[in-house]
This record gives structure tokens, C-alpha cells and sequence, in this order.
């Protein structure tokens, strides 16, 4: 997700620009302020003069000021270069766990908050696969084809945010998640050839884990109920849950008993109606077959 390190070199255009936090984000815009803060208190403590540093770290100058500024988030090689550099023994790279927090989008943070806690994640993906599911290479091209575009720096920013998103797959006591996905996003090689049968394959390994259930909806059902578009559910240990449908409340996010039901009839009536998820896996088998 981040470029290399190299001693004595610049970094590539995408790493010298580094992360911007978002201007709403009033916790994230005081851990960067406050990072800045001490990164520039210790390069003066020590006495070094910002060009001097910039050019020890394989920085511009310009990108040393705007992090000390709190202008732009640093990459954890950053300030692993200027804990070495200015001899903070470790207290600078131990800001790297704050920042971690905040280099992502504050509504991307709140999700996977969300989906961090739920016993139960159910997701139905109308146009393309869902986030959880998409491979690096995936999710850089179809955030990349947005307009109008993303500069480079945020779709990097954005990439990194969704794959932060799947360590969902990794918890421990794993939640139950099912996926239903429209059998024209699977269709679609988004990226090229090999970049969408990398997804395939990934598809395939995630549908085949104990407690994930994968489905696709084929275009040739004659009853759908989500027309109106993707439906997310998550349900918590305490029995309350969170849901959003695209068509539905305004696209807001619902906590109320009446809209959580609407939105389950609508998740099962679409679960009914897809294949089944042994129909689904060779489904995807044949599509990697047909590539």
C-alpha cells in the first residue's frame, strides 16, 4: 500500500504527497496537528534545519513543512525515517499507531467499527462486488474509473481504507457474513482480464470459509427485490442492529425495529431467489473456466 523507503531518495510522487485528513474530522485533524507538533519540536530540539532533514529522510521540503504544519498525515516509513534520523529511540515510530487510525476516511473508520463488533454482516451488491470481497487490484480499479476522478493520493488513501475493512475475515470468534452479488458485477472485467479472474479467485476463497455464505443472483430471475439497490445489515451481540438499502429511508442508516424489518424481508426475499451457495461457487468456476 505505501511505496518504499529508499535511503536518500525521493519518493514516488504518490508517497511524496502523502495522506490530507478530512477538514470535518476534528479528531483526526488534532492526532495530525498534535504529530506535527512533536515531529517539528524534536527536529529543532536536535537542531536540524528542515532542508537538511527533508533531504535525511527523502522528503521534499515542502512536504516536511506541510506535515509539520498537520496539513498532510505521514506515512509510517516517515516517521520511522525521522525517529531514526533525529535519535528519538522509538517515540516518534510509536505515533504510527495513532496515525493508523486516522489515515483512513472518518465514515470508512465508523464502519469498520461497525463491522468490527457484529455478530451477523449481510451484504446484497447490486453494481459491483462488494468491498469486503475486492481484491487490491480490484478495488484500485473501480475507484480509479470514478468522475469525476480521484487524484491518485486518495484512491491509494481509499484502497487502503477497504482493504483495512476485510480483517473482518480474520476475527476470532468469526462472525456470520453473507454476500449476495449480481451475476452482471461478476461478468464485468473491471481492470483487465487478470485483475478480474484474481477477483474470481478471491471470490472463490472467501465462499468457501466456515462462516461465510456466498450467493449470486442471476440475471434471469424473474423476482428481484432489490431493484432500489444495496442493502447492508450488521447485528450486534446486545440484539441491536444497524441497516442502510441504497432505496430506502433516504439511504440513511436505520436503527428503528419497523426499518430493520423491511430491510430483512427484502435481504431474504433476494437470498431466495439467488442461487444457492454450492450453485454460486460453480457458477464463479465456470466464469473462471470461460476467462
Amino acid at each position: 500500500m505505501t511505496a518504499d523507503a529508499g535511503e536518500g531518495l525521493l519518493k514516488d510522487e504518490m508517497s511524496e504527497r502523502g495522506w490530507e485528513v478530512e477538514p470535518d474530522d476534528e479528531w483526526g485533524v488534532a492526532v495530525i496537528t498534535t504529530v506535527g507538533r512533536q515531529l517539528k519540536l524534536r527536529r529543532e530540539a536536535v537542531g536540524m534545519r528542515a532542508r537538511d532533514f527533508a533531504k535525511a529522510v527523502g522528503y521534499g521540503e515542502d512536504m516536511v513543512y506541510k506535515i509539520e504544519s498537520g496539513q498532510r498525515i505521514p506515512r509510517p516509513e516517515y516517521l520511522d525515517r525521522a525517529d531514526e534520523v533525529l535519535g528519538a529511540d522509538g517515540l516518534l515510530s510509536a505515533m504510527k499507531e495513532d496515525v493508523e487510525k486516522v489515515r483512513y476516511p472518518r465514515k470508512v473508520r465508523a464502519l469498520g467499527q461497525l463491522e468490527a463488533k457484529a455478530v451477523e454482516i449481510a451484504v446484497y451488491e447490486c453494481h459491483i462486488i462488494a468491498g469486503l470481497l475486492q481484491t487490491p487490484e480490484h478495488a484500485r480499479a473501480v475507484i480509479g474509473a470514478a468522475q469525476p476522478p480521484y487524484s491518485p493520493d486518495d484512491v491509494e488513501r481509499m484502497v487502503a481504507a477497504r482493504l483495512a475493512r476485510q480483517s473482518v475475515f480474520g476475527r476470532s470468534p468469526a462472525p456470520a457474513i453473507s454476500f449476495v452479488l449480481e451475476e452482471g458485477a461478476l461478468r464485468r472485467p473491471i481492470g483487465g482480464t487478470m485483475v478480474w479472474r484474481q477477483q474470481l479467485e478471491r471470490l472463490l476463497e472467501v465462499g468457501r470459509l466456515h462462516n461465510v455464505t456466498l450467493q449470486v443472483m442471476p440475471t434471469k430471475c424473474e423476482t428481484h427485490s432489490g431493484l432500489d439497490g444495496r442493502i447492508e445489515l450488521l447485528k450486534f451481540p446486545d440484539g441491536t442492529a444497524v441497516g442502510r438499502s441504497d432505496g430506502a429511508f433516504n439511504g440513511r442508516p436505520t436503527s428503528e425495529l419497523k426499518h430493520l424489518r423491511i430491510l430483512d424481508l427484502r435481504y431474504g426475499t433476494i437470498r431466495a431467489h439467488a442461487l444457492s451457495p454450492g450453485e454460486s461457487l460453480a457458477f464463479i468456476e465456470n466464469l473462471l473456466g470461460e476467462s
